[in-house]
């Protein structure tokens, strides 16, 4: 089974002008996530969308490579930052043993469940030790599509903990929290962050 949904990259394709000129900021969520890494440290932006984390995490003088799983907005991104932006599907996330720290905002929510675990393990095998490995979730009990027809796995927490605890990590911490999105809906956010032995 695949983790690519063509309707799903369909809509940001058609969305890259509102997702780049929207002025969003960058992740609250990143401060703590660069903390933990060692300065400069090599990272992995998984989803990078317009490329707002992908500019503070640079500006903060990090070694950063944006991805982004929609071509439009990988070019989109590039503009922005002015830096090599590759069009990458989860399922060809390769390297091994080359990142210090792995990002993956509002992103890994898109593949399906039965996928998820492969694609964290390709997560899993492509960080450094001791990396850490963000990601963010739509929480939910049931798998589907939103009103926008984005697919999303829409995972509780127990159930993704459950995912993330076939590999080894040294720590797995689930936040909880209350957010929105692009949709303007009230949302249960699911943040986690898995460090490497």
């Amino acid at each position: 089974m695949t983790a690519r949904d063509d309707e799903t990259i369909d809509f940001y394709a058609r969305e890259v002008a509102a997702y780049t000129t929207r002025g969003q900021e960058a992740s609250p969520r990143l401060e703590g996530f660069l903390a933990a890494l060692p300065p400069g440290g090599r990272i992995l932006e998984l989803g990078c969308g317009a490329g707002q984390d992908s500019e503070a995490m640079l500006a903060r003088g990090f070694d950063v490579h944006p991805t982004d799983g929609t071509p439009e907005m990988a070019r989109a991104a590039a503009e922005r930052l002015g830096v090599a932006t590759s069009t990458l599907l989860f399922e060809d996330i390769a390297e091994q043993n080359a990142y210090e720290g792995i990002w993956a905002n509002a992103c890994l929510l898109h593949v399906p469940r039965a996928t998820l675990p492969s694609i964290i393990a390709r997560i899993h095998a492509a960080m450094r030790d001791k990396g850490v490995f963000y990601a963010s979730y739509k929480a939910g009990k049931a798998e589907g599509r939103d009103d926008l027809d984005r697919f999303y796995n829409y995972p509780s927490s127990d159930w993704l903990l459950g995912v993330y605890q076939r590999l080894p990590w040294t720590s797995v911490t689930i936040e909880e929290a209350k957010g929105g999105g692009y949709d303007n809906k009230p949302t249960d956010w699911l943040h986690v962050t898995a460090v490497k032995p």
